[in-house]
């Protein structure tokens, strides 16, 4: 399997892994723990420094380095994109519902009029679809997995760059 499928392959599942874990441990419904989501941009860059050292050990330059580590986050976001619709329709069906409750809660511990409250809520909701929030996730997963490959081909490239030739007399 080539090196670029399989982690983004190891990259898909273990975002959604991380995901599924985030509910069943209902972590996704505590405000204080709710951030803890975002460790998926850690999965994110370790897969792809991982996966790019792979094909550094193929030879490939800055430009294909940078191609494979977004072609990588393109792999796994068409599985992020389709674990986030299995999490949010099937697995966790009363997602969102939790997560507004939870939202007006917290928002109202700030002191927040309820009128206001009401009016984030609603903006909230217009995002709040099993379908906006896979395809966010999995822009999202392609726009980091750019940006991440950006500076980590660098820097993979520096490191296994060949040694310059000693200048001759």
């Amino acid at each position: 399997m080539k090196p670029t499928l399989k982690a983004g392959i190891v990259l898909g599942l273990l975002v959604v892994v991380w995901t599924f874990i985030m509910g069943v441990t209902g972590w996704y419904k505590e405000p204080s723990l709710l951030n803890l989501f975002y460790i998926v941009v850690l999965i994110e860059i370790a897969v792809l420094f991982w996966g790019l050292r792979l094909t550094a050990k193929e030879g490939k330059g800055y430009g294909a380095q940078l191609g494979a580590g977004t072609l990588m986050s393109v792999y796994g976001a068409v599985i992020i994109f389709f674990g986030s619709l299995l999490f949010t329709t099937v697995v966790y069906p009363h997602y969102f519902e939790e997560l507004r409750v939870m939202g007006e809660e917290v928002l109202r511990a700030r002191g927040v009029p309820e009128d206001q409250i009401k009016a984030q809520l609603d903006l909230a909701a217009s995002m709040q679809t099993p379908f906006m929030q896979a395809l966010i996730g999995a822009v999202m997963t392609v726009v980091t997995g750019f940006v991440a490959s950006l500076v980590l081909a660098a820097f993979l490239r520096a490191k296994g760059a060949p040694p310059e030739p000693a200048p001759s007399a």
